[in-house]
């Protein structure tokens, strides 16, 4: 009855790990399904080992050599592991049975709990990780640090060399930074080139200004009027 109600927690306990804790913050559906199957699978033979005469020490270092084959088979960032082997973790203890229910049960608790706590959102969540490309070849460590807290609007407290390109003037770097709201705001607004005037489209003909009119009754005006001589007078006079 001990070894049913271990069970039940276990498939309890992977379930919360899963859709209440790993799915909800990182949303990856591949890696829901390997959780999965990775707890039922250890549970299922720890739960046959527990009960047969081979040692509980062979199961564990099968199991051991099967992690390490899966975490080689592809890339897992650091928290994404740690839910591998929690669910490897809840998987044993539900499996085993080599204690109480309670105290087992606790330890589930536990791995939760810690889980819970160490992949909160809220919990330093000023400090970032990130991969960056820099569009000049720089080799001095402190104008690298000056030109990453100048786009970043950050605190930077480590910086990796990952490659520098002379040919193409780019520098590969691993950078560990400090950051908030307004400093990543101040950053981007640094980085963002103000708005010039607009141009016209293409294709777009732009209007050429034309001469200016003269106003009426200026002596431009008047220049332009014909103007009648004496002798054309005299002429109209004759036909009158």
């Amino acid at each position: 009855m001990s070894d049913l109600a271990l069970f039940v927690i276990d498939i309890v306990a992977v379930l919360l790990l899963v859709f209440g804790l790993y799915f909800p913050r990182h949303r990856r559906r591949d890696l829901v399904v390997a959780y999965l199957g990775v707890n039922v699978g250890v549970l299922a033979v720890a739960g046959s080992l527990s009960s047969s005469t081979v040692g509980a020490g062979l199961g564990l270092g099968l199991f051991g050599v099967l992690s390490i084959i899966r975490l080689r088979s592809a890339e897992l960032d650091q928290q994404e592991i740690a839910y591998y082997f929690s669910a490897l973790a809840l998987g044993l203890l539900g499996g085993l049975g080599g204690g109480s229910t309670a105290l087992n049960g606790g330890l589930m608790a536990l791995v939760l709990v810690v889980m819970y706590v160490g992949d909160h959102p809220r919990l330093l969540r000023n400090y970032h990780h990130q991969l960056m490309v820099i569009d000049s070849a720089m080799t001095d460590r402190v104008m690298l640090v000056a030109r990453l807290e100048q786009l970043l609007g950050a605190r930077v407290h480590s910086v990796a060399v990952q490659k520098v390109d002379l040919v193409n003037d780019t520098t590969l770097v691993d950078v560990r930074y400090w950051s908030n709201a307004r400093g990543s705001a101040a950053a981007q607004r640094r980085a963002t080139p103000a708005p010039g005037p607009a141009r016209p489209a293409t294709g777009q003909a732009s209007p050429m200004p034309g001469p200016a009119r003269p106003a009426a009754g200026s002596a431009a005006s008047a220049t332009c009027s014909p103007r009648i001589s004496a002798d054309d007078t005299a002429w109209l006079r004759q036909y009158r």
